[in-house]
């Protein structure tokens, strides 16, 4: 039975032309879309963004940062370009021999296309892509899902660099624009960091919020469901929506639950019901997660995480080391039942490290933080405004 597919025609119909610098939001200089984890952002990409490309007429280039967690994420998209140059192996060799290389080198450099998975040395991303160009003969767009793990290591932020060295040859001074630049990320704040201040790679470029699946995704979601089910007993798309709230909208969490209805055998009356229960339980177990990792804390780490939380809330950098940040610290490490604790520079980079060690924390390579998991900031939030309430 074919798997389920819900198509966002009119979302990738916008971005496209976005890209071509048509749209009412131009996004010739890089899209940068973000959203929390498991809410449809990568199969978007599979499913819209790159068939949209290649009816587009374009060439498109897709790289997951997490595909391969022990692999740096320099290299990983230096490997997806290298990866379709090689496709291409014909037209790069004529590319070559037209400029008047006699051996098959890139630039001066050798390499062998048949083997080769990273750029000769010497080789920048910009010589890469524009030899892509030329031999393709149309327009690159580079898709780079979770982005944000390149912040993770200095050859991942060099990539950025040299990423947007490329935009800027590849589109200026060309009779047509040779690359387009697409970032996702699961992190705001992470994802920020790439165009927070002018020390970052795409400093002044907006992030865009990607929106969350709704209405149109559940009606057409509840009709597949109820199409393998007796007419009798089938499913409300009003009960399933709720459900899907529930679970912060993620599809593969509604679907576990659907299944597990499923499996409960629940007549049609129960339906909704069944539907309720399981997504309540399953919020619950998360929140009991991220519960479970932040009681054994100290105040102190109470009190960073609580304060990161809020300049999260804020749209704001958090900076520790600042004195009113070490005041606010102070303030919250009392209401979590330390008075006095009057913290210092060094405490609070002790309680860093140790939020650090113990997965709730992420620091970039240049001392940038955000929370590891933000579902962990949704459930800081929704906690406290419980507690003061």
């Amino acid at each position: 039975m074919a798997r389920f597919v819900f198509h966002r025609t009119g979302l990738v119909c916008s971005m496209i032309e976005g890209m071509k610098g048509e749209g009412l939001i131009d996004y010739s200089s890089g899209l940068f879309l973000t959203a929390p984890r498991r809410t449809g952002k990568s199969t978007f990409l599979r499913e819209d963004l790159i068939p949209a490309c290649v009816a587009a007429g374009w060439e498109p280039v897709y790289v997951d940062l997490w595909s391969d967690l022990s692999a740096d994420p320099g290299r990983l998209i230096e490997s997806a370009i290298v990866g379709v140059m090689r496709e291409y192996e014909g037209s790069v060799k004529r590319t070559l021999q037209d400029a008047g290389v006699q051996k098959l080198t890139v630039f001066k450099m050798e390499w062998n296309l048949e083997q080769a998975t990273r750029l000769p040395d010497g080789a920048t991303l910009t010589d890469a892509l524009n030899l892509l160009y030329q031999a393709c003969g149309r327009m690159v767009v580079l898709i780079v899902d979770e982005a944000q793990q390149a912040l993770e290591t200095t050859t991942g932020m060099n990539a950025m660099f040299a990423l947007k060295a490329a935009r800027d040859y590849l589109n200026q001074g060309l009779s047509t624009p040779g690359l387009r630049l697409v970032f996702t990320g699961s992190s705001r704040d992470k994802l920020a960091h790439l165009v927070l201040n002018r020390q970052q790679p795409f400093f002044g470029a907006q992030i865009t919020p990607f929106p969350l699946l709704g209405r149109d995704f559940i009606a057409a979601y509840t009709d597949n469901i109820n199409q393998k089910l007796a007419t009798g007993n089938r499913f409300d798309a009003d009960d399933m929506m709720q459900a899907f709230e529930l679970v912060g909208r993620r599809p593969e969490q509604l679907a576990a639950i659907v299944q597990r209805v499923a499996l409960e055998m629940g007549e049609a009356p129960q339906l909704g019901e069944l539907l309720k229960a399981n997504a309540v339980e399953m919020q619950a177990s998360a929140w009991g997660e991220y519960e479970a990792a932040f009681d054994p804390l100290t105040p102190i780490q109470k009190a960073v995480l609580m304060a990161m939380a809020r300049a999260a809330q804020d749209h704001t950098s958090f900076s520790p080391y600042r004195s009113d940040t070490l005041a606010q610290v102070g303030l919250l490490a009392e209401e979590y039942g330390q008075p006095e604790a009057n913290p210092t520079k060094q405490t609070v980079q002790a309680a860093i490290e140790a939020l650090r060690d113990k997965g709730l924390l992420w620091r970039s390579g240049r001392g940038v933080y955000a929370f590891e998991d933000t579902s962990m900031l949704d459930w800081l939030v929704t906690h406290q405004g419980q507690k003061e309430s």
